[in-house]
């Protein structure tokens, strides 16, 4: 489906010069003389590379609709990850590259997005957050109020990451998978 160029959004996926891009952020310029544009932030889905274009009103370009299905994480085999589609039981082993970073936060039994282009895994979505346990952390001082500081903290996949300081070891944190930041105290 071809779109005006000032039509992009963040999350997008659109071809341009014969690949699959992302856009990641977006801004809309318009200098003082000659005609306003949007200025993209642009990942590439196969290689990971990143690109700055400027995208006039005038222009088009494609945007691509990627297939999306939920999927079960199973387990990780050195560099490879297998997920399960829930509908027809097939099994699918991704590179832990697909991922990124955000690898670290897969647990075993996690429903994930894995969005495909024609027939090829370009991208996996996990949940926005997940719980995790503390496994160290430094004790909690009298005095501290939970406003004042954050403190260090191990987490069961071994990330480190600043909770608050009424947080100790053995309780679940909620974190968000994009950054590994802290959310929340889990409930329950």
């Amino acid at each position: 489906m071809r779109i005006n160029g000032n039509a992009i959004r963040p999350g997008m996926v659109i071809e341009h010069n014969g690949e699959l891009w992302a856009a990641v952020k977006i801004q809309h310029t318009q200098p003082g003389k000659g005609g306003a544009y949007l200025q993209v932030e642009l990942k590439n889905l196969m290689n990971g590379s990143k690109l700055n274009e400027r995208f006039r009103s005038s222009e088009s370009v494609e945007r691509v609709r990627l297939d999306q299905k939920e999927h079960q994480y199973l387990y990780g085999d050195d560099d490879m990850l297998t997920f399960m589609d829930t509908e027809t039981y097939d099994q699918t082993q991704l590179s832990t590259d697909l991922v990124g970073e955000a690898a670290v936060f897969l647990q075993d039994g996690m429903m994930v997005m894995i969005e495909s282009y024609e027939g090829t895994p370009i991208r996996i979505e996990l949940p926005e957050t997940v719980t995790m346990a503390v496994t160290e952390t430094e004790p909690t001082v009298r005095g501290q109020t939970a406003a004042a500081s954050y403190k260090p903290a191990i987490l069961q996949n071994g990330v480190r990451t600043m909770v608050p300081p009424f947080i100790d070891v053995n309780d679940h944190v909620v974190v968000n998978t994009a950054d590994g930041s802290y959310a929340k105290r889990a409930e329950g």
